[in-house]
């Protein structure tokens, strides 16, 4: 039977509900003493009984307040005694903590700024205080812990209605997932409001959100707000989630937390927080469960069963869902060196820092004293195919190795080097950590990553206390780069200072994404030429072409005097705007494979050949030339042949020679390769086994 009388108006949503309803129909509201009331729609608006008129002088009534006092305050008293919110701007009563908008912190006012300052969260002029509003700051809160979400049509109900009020969908019966609902509403505001500041305060020079080096102490703490979030509501209804919420946290051990972090670093946009996870040995495939979903309090973000792929799919987080696919598509796990020995990796890394020193007089650029070549030992070859399979698979990037191979001839594209001459380049595997510059030229000679930044620490001095030095060279080279592809243009003097200015803060920058001009200082600090064999053009993960890259090339010390630099040079590769070290194989005394790999037996000399040239028998570029330096192939040929030891082998290649040689190695560095070769060396009497339980196994058949 169709209910009939006078409705009263709901003075919250406006929902005018039948005479009989003691609350709201649509918010849940107490009735109030003094409701609105109406009548029937179709019933005419003059014969209204009852009705009360709001007016700016009308009392306010609170839900379940219709006993509390009511207060006229007017509209110029209110602004005058209320505090803004410094994120949100909304005004709030001067007793409340928190802004009752966005649960933010209420910011106290420091002794130089005004009370009456606009808009900055101050402690304004104490005023008259509204009984009510006061009430509603205190129990703002508690009102999302009384709340179910409709999980048909999505609608909050209240927490003691069996049924959707708005499509009669009956209550879970879960319990669980409703406090579970309501905690990550409450909690998720307030970690919005976290990442809106963390946003605020550390966003890079060139339009990315980078954060900090996080600590294992930072990365604990940064996941302590979920923690807390679920503290919002009440504590008497949220004492079990909270309880729920501790035990999942002490459950959950380092690598969790970094997966976290990486899962709210790729919403976020932060690389680092992935490559944290990567490089702590992670699974890039793994799947967020319903635990670590409930601590993250997004669930518009995350969901359960969620990988780092997905997220990044997502968010379309392109650059990151190509180093993921990437990494997912290499099912052998990695094993380098450096992650063998940890104890002689530490034990190098202090060798470097000792052997960083720094040039007096004016040109105070820093300087590595030892000459140091890493190499695949020999002996790789004396293992079975099997074992040297599985070797290669875990110490080699195979990804990069086919780009500078196949898809574009940039390596190993002359047969007279790669088989008569046994130069043949091996692209070594590297985290993917804006860091892979530097990573991979210390794999290159170390064979260790820049785990403690000794080389961005010496990079970032060396461009700051030689700015001047290195500024001149940048600046020409750039202007006549520009001309030279005919863009014909010219900045002001402060044009020019300001992308200096950025050049060097992404030296000073952790997992900073560096530039040429940080390979041409780092041939300083080598004191030797560094020759990048990279892709021309930067391509999307689709494949698409976004523009050149202008990294490959030859870069020279040229900064300092020919006699105190080493002639030998090192290998990098360069793709899809990451680094690897480019590495040969050593080469045996006794063997004579190759031209001049036995130029001193007694010492165990190897020479590497690397092409100067291209596929196209161009010559490579020399970068940051002077204006007396710059000129035709031929001036630019003899440049080459003064600062490195170059030959032309019978195919017509001018080669640059890279010397290494066992006994002058660093003994550190021997050391550390042969315990990694061993590990393989034991998987011998297996694989023979195996092979001899075939054989037996076909003769009896």
């Amino acid at each position: 039977m169709t209910e009939h009388g006078i409705k009263w108006s709901c003075e919250y949503c406006t929902y005018e509900n039948w005479p009989s309803a003691i609350k709201c129909t649509m918010c849940r509201a107490q009735r109030p003493s003094g409701a609105i009331i109406t009548e029937e729609p179709f019933k005419s608006s003059s014969s209204n009984v009852g009705t009360i008129e709001r007016s700016g002088g009308s009392p306010l009534i609170c839900p379940d307040s219709s006993a509390r006092p009511r207060v006229k305050s007017s509209f110029s008293m209110e602004n005058s005694s209320k505090w803004s919110c410094h994120l949100c701007t909304y005004l709030n009563w001067p007793r409340a903590i928190r802004c009752t908008q966005c649960l933010s912190q209420r910011r106290t006012r420091s002794p130089t700024e005004s009370p009456q300052s606009s808009g900055s969260g101050l402690r304004s002029i104490p005023g008259p205080i509204d009984p009510c509003e006061e009430y509603n700051d205190r129990n703002k809160l508690n009102i999302k812990g009384q709340h179910w979400i409709c999980s048909a049509c999505t609608y909050e109900n209240s927490a003691k209605a069996k049924k959707c009020v708005v499509c009669d969908h009956p209550t879970p019966n879960n319990m669980d997932a409703i406090e579970l609902a309501d905690t990550d509403k409450a909690s998720s505001i307030i970690n919005e409001q976290d990442r809106a500041r963390w946003r605020g305060g550390c966003s890079s020079g060139n339009g990315q959100r980078r954060s900090p080096p996080m600590s294992k102490r930072d990365s604990e703490m940064d996941f302590q707000r979920i923690e807390l979030a679920g503290a919002v509501g009440s504590k008497d209804e949220l004492e079990l989630d909270l309880k729920k919420l501790k035990q999942i946290k002490n459950r959950m051990r380092k690598t969790d937390w970094l997966f976290l972090n990486a899962c709210v670093g790729v919403v976020e946009g932060d690389l680092s927080a992935v490559e944290a996870y990567k490089n702590s040995g992670g699974d890039i495939a793994r799947q967020l469960s319903a635990d670590e979903v409930r601590l993250l309090n997004r669930p518009s973000a995350f969901d359960v069963g969620y990988t780092l792929v997905h997220l990044s799919i997502r968010f379309q987080r392109q650059d990151m869902l190509a180093i993921l696919l990437t990494e997912v598509s290499q099912h052998a796990v990695k094993c380098i060196p450096a992650m063998v020995c940890p104890e002689l990796t530490e034990q190098i890394r202090r060798e470097i820092a000792a052997s960083m020193h720094q040039r007096k007089g004016d040109f105070a650029c820093y300087f590595l004293t030892d000459l140091v070549t890493f190499t695949l030992p020999a002996d790789i070859e004396d293992l079975p195919p099997p074992v040297q399979e599985k070797l290669f698979d875990e110490v080699l990037d195979r990804d990069v190795q086919k780009e500078l191979e196949e898809e574009s001839p940039i390596i190993n594209w002359s047969l007279e080097l790669g088989t008569r001459l046994d130069s043949r380049l091996y692209a070594l595997w590297n985290r993917t950590a804006g860091d892979c510059l530097l990573d991979s030229v210390l794999q290159a000679t170390w064979g260790i990553y820049d785990k403690d930044s000794v080389l961005r620490k010496a990079l970032h001095d060396s461009l700051h206390d030689c700015s001047h030095w290195f500024y001149s060279r940048w600046k020409e080279w750039e202007s006549w780069y520009s001309q030279s592809f005919g863009l014909h243009f010219s900045l002001r003097e402060e044009q020019w200072q300001e992308d200096w200015a950025f050049i060097l803060s992404l030296a000073s920058q952790p997992g900073a994404s560096l530039e040429q001009t940080h390979i041409f200082v780092l041939a300083h600090i080598l004191r030797r030429p560094i020759i990048v064999y990279g892709v021309k053009y930067y391509k999307s993960f689709r494949g698409e072409t976004l523009g050149y890259t202008r990294f490959q090339g030859v870069y020279l010390p040229l900064l300092w005097e020919q006699s105190f630099c080493w002639k030998s040079p090192i290998a990098l590769g360069y793709t899809r705007g990451h680094f690897s070290a480019l590495v040969a194989m050593e080469n045996d005394g006794y063997d004579n494979r190759g031209a001049g790999a036995n130029l001193n037996t007694d010492d165990d000399v190897t020479v590497t050949f690397l092409p100067l040239v291209d596929s196209e028998r161009k010559l490579l570029h020399i970068h940051f030339l002077s204006a007396q330096e710059l000129g035709n192939e031929d001036q630019q040929e003899k440049l080459l042949r003064e600062w490195l030891d170059c030959c032309v082998t019978e195919g017509g290649v001018l080669v640059a020679m890279q010397k290494s040689s066992r006994r002058r190695n660093h003994p550190l560095v021997t050391q550390m390769v042969e315990k990694w070769l061993d590990g393989y060396r034991q998987i011998r009497p297996c694989t023979a086994l195996s092979d001899g339980e075939e054989d037996e196994e076909d003769e009896d058949e």
